[in-house]
């Protein structure tokens, strides 16, 4: 087994505290990565709240960045020292439907987790990336583009995948009109993903304060969303809406917003959505996931090809419960990453 350091929970309204631990010995097809970066997502925290009193500790942590240390014996596509990222999924099945499309975060055996799921070969709780090392098999492990800063890709793996698929699969690109509602870790991608791909788009924010920033990322429009005469000028203009806004919210606005055929995909998961049938006629309304492997690795290329990354504040990986505090009080622009001590 490898000896590992890191930081852990043991309850939900305890500090994360450094935690001794191990990872398995590389199996043939696995990569043993030293983490440098990690993410720190609202995933993160709200795990470490859902915590039951005397669970066993947990190490958070599901987008990371970092340097090859070893490979398994069937390890072709790595080598040691090579610039790598890793996100939410580990494992999957490889023989569902979904995997074989390469959607493995809709696994028909549901895939193994970076943190807080069980391994799919021994059963064994993953632990997360809030560590000096991390062991996954090869399949999900992504080369990283040369060029750009580790600390900023990190959050890509998360938020980034999860923005960056609904847009890729609804085809975005020039001649378009994309909204993105919020501004926040996923918004802020979004936003820089939908402009480079060459679409029109258009922000809706509560805040009027965050008009600058919004068109400082590239955004055309910015629609304050509780401004009623403002919604309804936009009203029957959009093809795409993404809505990253995780609070239970309105959609028949953004739904209004649409274009005949348009869609609106929600990001955000609160336990339920009330919505008109009569909001739906002549629109789509979809709900996305992560995104799958071959989707990971093209929005990394794409991120390589225009210099794209998160905006981070990056703080030392023993200022975890700081990042914390700070993300449960909104206090970032946009994420949170942690440096892990060499």
């Amino acid at each position: 087994m490898r000896a590992v350091t890191g930081f852990a929970a043991s309850g939900p309204r305890a500090p994360l505290r450094p935690f001794e631990f191990t990872r398995r010995d590389l199996r043939p097809d696995d990569v043993a990565v030293r983490v440098t970066h990690v993410g720190v997502c609202h995933s993160d925290l709200h795990a470490v709240e859902a915590m039951a009193a005397g669970s066993p500790p947990l190490v958070p942590g599901h987008e990371f960045t970092g340097e090859v240390t070893a490979v398994g014996a069937e390890v072709t596509r790595f080598r040691v020292g090579d610039a790598v990222a890793v996100g939410n999924i580990v494992d999957s099945c490889g023989r569902c439907d979904s995997c074989r499309a390469h959607r493995e975060p809709y696994c028909a055996e549901f895939p193994a987790t970076t943190y807080g799921g069980r391994d799919l070969h021994d059963g064994s709780p993953t632990q997360g990336a809030y560590s000096t090392e991390y062991v996954v098999r090869d399949a999900f492990v992504y080369a990283l583009p040369a060029g750009l800063d580790a600390a900023a890709v990190a959050p890509l793996m998360c938020a980034g995948v999860t923005t960056w698929s609904p847009l890729r699969r609804a085809g975005v690109g020039p001649g378009q009109q994309v909204g993105i509602v919020g501004l926040g870790g996923l918004g802020h991608l979004a936003v820089r993903f939908a402009v480079a791909m060459g679409a029109r788009v258009t922000v809706f924010t509560s805040s009027p304060a965050k008009e600058a920033d919004a068109r400082a990322l590239g955004a055309h429009d910015v629609v304050v969303s509780t401004d009623p005469a403002a919604m309804a000028a936009v009203a029957g203009r959009l093809d795409l809406v993404l809505d990253t806004a995780s609070g239970a919210h309105d959609l028949a606005p953004y739904l209004a917003a649409l274009r005949l055929d348009g869609t609106l995909c929600v990001l955000g998961l609160p336990e339920q959505y009330v919505v008109s049938p009569m909001s739906l006629l002549g629109r789509s309304l979809t709900v996305s996931g992560s995104g799958g492997t071959a989707e990971t690795q093209e929005m990394l290329d794409f991120c390589g090809a225009h210099g794209l990354t998160a905006d981070v504040e990056v703080l030392p990986l023993a200022e975890v419960n700081t990042a914390f505090e700070r993300l449960a009080q909104g206090d970032v622009r946009y994420r949170f990453v942690l440096a892990v001590a060499s």
